[in-house]
């Protein structure tokens, strides 16, 4: 009776942790909160909220909100939220590219996460498994972004022109530049402040028993 009851409580405040991120990501994506311009691309913070997901919820919470960014993302294609000078191009060489572009990434991103969370903490502790999640949000979205972006559109006259004849790592090393350095950090410490927070107070599903589990987080 008891073991049931705190389940279905467990199960209440992983939701509402969910909720409370969908709503932080969707008041970021629709605000200057979420996005940081500088040049073509933008520094983004979304991935945070998608971070923080996958280590309270695994997977399934990390693909959901990964889900909405990227759904949040496409819409500024076309004006909505925000407009994205570069989604609007890739918009009308074709749409449906497009939304692919946009949108499997941050989902994978977020799929992704909550696996990479249970696995550094197997080996690791938990306080180390946020920071590196956190990490991980932001490498993996700029990853998967780019990759998406030179494998739909790099014959496209004008990923042509922003390649420039360059090699394709030297010219994705250059593009993402600063953006994705400043992503990397501030998902890395955000992220990890957050997520050891939230494990403290049992937000975050406690790692199996076992006589070589590790934890630096009590």
């Amino acid at each position: 009776m008891n073991t049931n009851n705190s389940s279905k409580t467990f199960n209440t405040s992983q939701l509402v942790i969910l909720g409370l991120m969908t709503a932080i990501l969707l008041l970021m994506a629709y605000t200057p909160l979420g996005y940081l311009n500088i040049g073509p691309l933008a520094i983004t913070f979304n991935v945070i909220p998608v971070a923080i997901s996958a280590i309270t919820l695994g997977p399934v919470g990390g693909a959901v909100t990964g889900s909405v960014f990227g759904l949040t993302s496409f819409l500024q294609c076309i004006g909505v939220g925000g407009t994205s000078a570069m989604g609007a191009i890739l918009f009308s060489i074709n749409p449906f590219l497009a939304f692919i572009q946009r949108f499997l990434p941050r989902f994978l991103d977020g799929l992704l996460l909550g696996y990479i969370f249970r696995g550094v903490r197997k080996a690791a502790n938990t306080s180390i498994a946020c920071f590196v999640t956190g990490f991980c949000s932001a490498f993996l979205n700029t990853l998967l972004f780019m990759s998406a972006l030179v494998l739909l559109f790099g014959n496209t006259e004008y990923m042509q022109g922003l390649i420039g004849g360059k090699n394709i790592l030297v010219f994705i090393c250059g593009f993402v530049g600063v953006n994705a350095v400043c992503e990397m950090v501030s998902s890395t410490i955000l992220t990890g402040a957050v997520g050891i927070a939230l494990y403290k107070a049992h937000f975050v599903p406690a790692p199996a028993k076992s006589g070589r589990q590790k934890s630096c987080v009590h």
